[in-house]
């Protein structure tokens, strides 16, 4: 039912009555009397508890920017999870497009991380439309537009860490006027399109509806391997040298499926970007191609990444900078600008931009070694890379595709993934722990961690049965917490001391990629049952946070508490904002909308009552 009310009085009431923390938020932390009551001439309506005033203040705050006099009831007293999803499919989403072109530019150039007076813009040397579009409107924005050269080295990249900017993206013509393609970003301070962000974003707009958004992601990376040479970390002048964990032959293969007319055109450009990008990128010898045969992380780049936070290095260089006696910041605005030379430092970074790219920012799983690893996850999206091109030229192709001179058939791609598959048993299966570790190939032994990423191989179908058996019954419990699947189990950080800063990749942890790879790896191997139970925790603690803390949906969870409260480097991005959250965050959003597609109906019923995991699995 509407209830007319004067919707500005009843907000400053309602806010005197209930912040009491002056946070503008209703939470379960505010000290009021959780009992409210809306009046208007005809009708007195009660509203108690945390959750439906945080609702009441949300539904008056869009009423008061539609203009509008009254609320509908129905929406304050909406059931948790339904709500969540509908925030999410009719705001969230919306809040966290972006284009880069003359509407839409301004969004993306007041960004936090954005350290010069005038804001720039980098266009590939390749590109001359775009550069002549942001050309003709920089002025509009004060705007200072930049061509790459051809070749982008790390040298190059160094030069401008002080110039850092945005990287164009792909445009299209629409009669007389010139549209970005739309991308979504991760939100916060996340102001741009990140790499695998992407990929799980696009499951949630696939879910949605939202096809031709996610169909425009799809062209905005095609853009990216086109003119950067790669899928970038995220488009900023500071990730040139850097990729992101693969997941392109999968969001191609999703938006395909999910069109009524099926576009074989489409397809064909994109599958032959996508195996430009396998063969250019991840199958070059030396670089992420390593003698062995499996693939590493290996991002390029020279000294400190310029997108760190203040002193998140210190403990890095305290011992050089005491050597030199200088003090920390000192010592590293020497080693920033070159005008120290230290080759262990260098070293260092090496292994640190390569654990960025890797998108595992920062774990004790990959410190300082990162580009030494064989790592389990990237391996198996390879595998899936090669199975996707052999199903999809052999489904759609007649079984022969050309690229780039070569033609390509199904047998071509499924003999690279069964070889791939016989290394990563060789090199990345333990037998004895019944489980699949990264290979380090100085030292020539696993990294015996066990992380949530070792599941990757059940997600893209490359572990046998009795693989997956035995990782079930003897791994998986012990990345098993209230909330979900935690980033590690606790006995990985065994030999991690108290005073260490604690990672947050690692436990207590957990994330959506890695929920939703595992439950779809479940769902592979026939475990059902044990995968509504990871869903229902997951989706329980979201909804649970979101009843108690005024709709907030972050960008991760301490699943052991259950709480969206981290305390690890870089606190929790989409938890700071007034009145109502405008955004979510981008792969939190979809991990959402997917669990919910999955999850059974009793367990729906379950979940909108907010029942905890424990009274109902062992």
């Amino acid at each position: 039912m509407k209830i007319n009310l004067n919707i500005n009085q009843t907000i400053q009431q309602l806010l005197e009555q209930e912040d009491t923390d002056g946070d503008k938020r209703i939470t379960v932390d505010d000290k009021g009397p959780k009992h409210f009551t809306l009046k208007n001439t005809t009708e007195e309506i009660v509203v108690e508890g945390t959750y439906h005033l945080s609702n009441l203040l949300q539904e008056l705050v869009l009423a008061k920017e539609n203009n509008q006099d009254f609320i509908e009831t129905d929406s304050v007293f909406e059931l948790p999870a339904n709500r969540i999803s509908k925030m999410i499919c009719n705001y969230f989403w919306d809040g966290l497009t972006r284009t880069l072109d003359e509407k839409g530019l301004e969004k993306l150039l007041i960004d936090t991380k954005s350290k010069t007076e005038k804001p720039i813009i980098y266009i590939p040397f390749s590109d001359d439309f775009g550069l002549q579009y942001y050309q003709k409107i920089a002025s509009n924005f004060n705007l200072k537009v930049v061509q790459l050269p051809k070749i982008i080295s790390p040298e190059y990249v160094s030069r401008i860490n002080d110039e850092g900017g945005i990287l164009a993206l792909a445009l299209k013509k629409e009669g007389q006027n010139v549209r970005g393609y739309p991308f979504v970003v991760p939100g916060a301070r996340f102001n741009e399109m990140y790499g695998w962000d992407s990929y799980f974003e696009n499951i949630g707009l696939l879910i949605d509806g939202k096809l031709e958004l996610a169909q425009s992601m799809v062209e905005n990376f095609a853009y990216q391997i086109t003119h950067y040479g790669k899928i970038l970390n995220a488009n900023r002048s500071y990730y040139l040298t850097r990729t992101q964990p693969p997941f392109y032959s999968s969001m191609i293969r999703e938006v395909f499926e999910k069109m009524q007319i099926k576009d074989y055109k489409w397809l064909r450009e994109k599958l032959q970007i996508c195996i430009k990008e396998y063969e250019s990128v991840w199958m070059e010898s030396g670089k992420r191609l390593t003698e062995n045969g499996l693939n590493r992380y290996f991002a390029q780049g020279i000294g400190l990444p310029p997108e760190t936070e203040s002193g998140h290095y210190d403990d890095i260089l305290k011992s050089f900078a005491d050597e030199a006696n200088l003090s920390i910041p000192e010592y590293e605005k020497l080693y920033y600008q070159r005008k120290i030379d230290n080759k262990t430092l260098d070293a260092y970074f090496v292994h640190d931009r390569s654990v960025r790219e890797s998108g595992h920012d920062t774990t004790y799983r990959l410190e300082a070694i990162c580009a030494d690893l064989n790592v389990v996850e990237l391996n198996a999206m390879l595998y899936k890379y090669e199975t996707d091109f052999a199903e999809l030229i052999v489904s759609h192709f007649d079984d022969k595709f050309e690229y780039n001179t070569t033609t390509y058939n199904q047998k071509y791609w499924t003999e690279k993934a069964v070889s791939r598959k016989i290394l990563m048993n060789q090199y990345l299966w333990n037998e004895q722990e019944s489980c699949f570790f990264d290979y380090n190939l100085k030292t020539q032994k696993q990294n015996i961690f066990l992380s949530a990423t070792s599941f990757f191989p059940l997600w893209a179908n490359c572990a046998t049965q009795e693989q997956a058996d035995k990782m079930i019954e003897k791994c998986l419990p012990k990345l098993i917490y209230l909330g979900g699947i935690a980033g590690c189990s606790e006995e990985a950080l065994s030999n991690i001391s108290d005073d260490q800063m604690q990672r947050q990749w690692d436990f207590p942890n957990g994330w959506p990629p890695h929920q939703m790879v595992i439950w779809q790896g479940l769902f592979n191997y026939g475990y059902e049952e044990k995968a509504q139970e990871l869903i229902y925790r997951w989706l329980w603690m979201i909804s649970k946070n979101a009843a108690d803390y005024n709709g907030t949906v972050p960008e991760k969870y301490d699943v052991v508490s259950a709480s969206h409260k981290v305390f690890a480097e870089y606190g929790n991005q989409g938890t700071d904002f007034e009145y109502i959250s405008r955004e979510g965050f981008g792969w939190m959003n979809a991990s959402f909308q997917l669990g919910l597609s999955l999850l059974n109906k009793d367990l729906k019923t379950k979940l909108n009552q907010l029942i905890n995991p424990n009274e109902l699995f062992d």
